[in-house]
């Protein structure tokens, strides 16, 4: 017979875990920040900070200022890979979907010549990612149309050395002198490449690797690129956008948040107060989101494309 306190003692082990991990992680921020501090006071560090001030310049002819059509597609690529994280997550983790939903006609989700029946976890997904890529394809068509391709794409190879400056700087608590209206640091500039041009395509590519509309006869194709190498990448991928989400609003808000959100969501470079209230409307659609994705509300939804059960 299972004693009736074991329940509780793992609840308060698993809690006492999440503690010593918050304060471990805690501990080690605060040795990375003492080092960096550290290190910032030797002659050869503050030589190379004075020959590499942590940002490139851009092309002369880079276009200056962030237009509007850039804050809304940053809104809605934040909804959406906020949706995507969560239900990805929770195809990963339910054991038991709530619901299922089935195709009505005679798609590329199929299985042995019938309609794939698949979790309403998955179908959510699937949905957002179909959004996602169509979002991206107009981000990359304005991005190369309006020059503003320049600013996320290094142009130089002193954006390595820029980098390392400017993350030694923020590891340091004294942050980089920037204007991310102008143009990003170092840091930024790479870490912004990665986003879009290699994390988002890997995470597309896995994701139809791992999807139904994979070809499942293409026997030379599948041995060339098999799902297990699609599903031990698209899970790290997931976790690199959770964790560049985490850092990328911390910096937002921690090195000058009003004229960050005013670059962001208002797409001006002042000190007024339209950028933040922008954001917490956008914040708000997200909160909101996040509560409508349940099953509650996704049923009827999905019903549209297809046929719902248990």
């Amino acid at each position: 017979m299972v004693s009736p306190t074991k329940p509780s003692n793992r609840v308060v082990s698993k809690k006492l875990r999440v503690a010593l991990s918050i304060l471990a992680a805690l501990a080690v921020l605060l040795v990375l920040v003492l080092a960096a501090r550290w290190l910032r006071e030797l002659s050869p560090v503050q030589d190379f900070l004075s020959t590499y001030p942590g940002q490139t310049p851009l092309p002369a002819e880079a276009p200056v200022g962030l237009p509007a059509w850039l804050g809304w597609q940053h809104f809605l690529n934040s909804l959406l890979i906020l949706l995507i994280i969560r239900s990805g997550w929770q195809v990963r983790t339910t054991s038991r979907p709530p619901a299922y939903w089935t195709r009505n006609n005679n798609g590329l989700l199929r299985t042995q010549g019938k309609p794939a029946k698949i979790s309403l976890d998955l179908w959510f997904h699937l949905t957002l990612d179909a959004l996602w890529v169509l979002n991206g394809i107009v981000f990359f068509v304005l991005l190369f149309s309006t020059g503003q391709w320049m600013r996320v794409v290094p142009t130089s190879w002193d954006v390595f050395p820029n980098a390392l400056s400017a993350l030694l700087q923020y590891a340091s608590l004294n942050w980089p002198l920037e204007n991310g209206w102008n143009n990003y640091n170092s840091m930024q500039q790479l870490s912004y490449f990665t986003t879009v041009f290699i994390a988002a395509p890997l995470a597309i590519l896995t994701g139809l690797r791992m999807s139904g509309a994979w070809p499942k006869n293409a026997t030379g194709l599948n041995r060339a690129y098999p799902i297990e190498a699609a599903r031990a990448v698209h899970l790290p991928v997931m976790i690199y956008f959770t964790a560049f989400i985490i850092v990328h609003v911390t910096l937002v808000l921690a090195t000058g948040a009003v004229r960050n959100l005013n670059h962001m969501y208002a797409a001006t470079d002042d000190e007024g107060w339209a950028g933040l209230w922008v954001f917490a409307g956008s914040v708000a659609v997200m909160v909101g989101a996040w509560w409508v994705a349940r099953p509650l509300f996704l049923r009827p939804l999905a019903s549209l494309m297809g046929k719902v059960s248990r």
